[in-house]
């Protein structure tokens, strides 16, 4: 829950980023992720565009008569796009994608045995999101962020987040909290995995599970806008915390929990405070 910008790289990164590859081509012998498996220029990034064929549309002579028209291709397209998107926030949590460098869509979309459109339409999300700029004839290049950024993120989370867990902690039925426990259980499990994208993911789960009690939803779609940018590794930064930290982070949330079932507000102030303006 705390932001932390540095700690050591971890065991289940490249697990957890390969099961959310959608369609993922046999891996190649290396094991170690690297700039050619991201497609650098330095790989041949730029390299003149390839795409992969889309599968044949049903003719009319193999169609049944009275049979109901296939889907329309775009919805296709936006469910592969959005497993590509949901696989590139994971890959820039767990800094697979490293800040600074730049990455095609055709080699990422070689990557995911994708054509280059639905990642190139998912690396346009990520550049209205701020977490990639577009570089003419390139690609996309990952946004280098500092310390500073990740200060005033932390400022703006705290205050959005903690007056309204304050006044939550005032009107919401104590059953309404116990609803959160499992939320809170799975952070320590993902926690326990080491792994900054599963920890991440589980994280965000909470906090939306907290706030989506207020009944706001713009703000628990903000704020987890906000808790998402906030989770990007440093330029120059290990992209995993220790498992320590993950731990430690958990366990706030247990003990949050339990300070608003308990409706000891001093508590719940002093915790929520801490999330966002402890050091790390």
């Amino acid at each position: 829950m705390r932001q932390s910008a540095q700690g050591s790289a971890e065991t289940g990164t490249a697990e957890v980023w390969a099961a959310a590859m959608p369609r993922v081509p046999q891996q190649p012998a290396a094991a170690d992720v690297d700039r050619e498996r991201w497609g650098s220029p330095r790989a041949g990034a730029t390299r003149g565009e390839h795409t992969h064929s889309e599968p044949p549309s049903p003719t009319l002579s193999s169609a049944r008569a009275g049979a109901p028209p296939s889907p329309p291709r775009p919805v296709q397209r936006a469910s592969v796009r959005g497993q590509i998107l949901a696989a590139l926030r994971k890959a820039l949590v767990a800094g697979e994608l490293a800040p600074g460098e730049v990455y095609s869509a055709p080699a990422l979309g070689e990557r995911f045995g994708v054509s280059a459109t639905p990642v190139r339409e998912a690396m346009q999300q990520l550049a209205l999101e701020g977490a990639v700029e577009v570089v003419p004839n390139r690609g996309f290049r990952v946004i280098e962020r500092g310390t500073r950024e990740l200060a005033e993120l932390a400022e703006v989370r705290a205050l959005i987040e903690v007056p309204v867990v304050l006044r939550l902690a005032r009107t919401v039925p104590v059953e309404r909290w116990a609803e959160l426990r499992p939320l809170a259980e799975a952070t320590v499990r993902a926690a326990s995995s080491g792994c900054r994208a599963t920890y991440a993911e589980s994280d965000r789960a909470f906090h939306r599970g907290l706030l989506s009690l207020s009944g706001n939803e713009q703000l628990v779609q903000i704020a987890d806008d906000l808790h998402r940018r906030a989770q990007w590794p440093l330029v120059g930064a290990q992209a995993s915390r220790r498992r320590t930290e993950l731990l430690a982070d958990a366990a706030e949330h247990a003990a949050l929990l339990d300070a608003l079932i308990a409706r000891d507000l001093e508590v719940v102030r002093g915790l929520v405070g801490e999330h966002f303006t402890g050091a790390p």
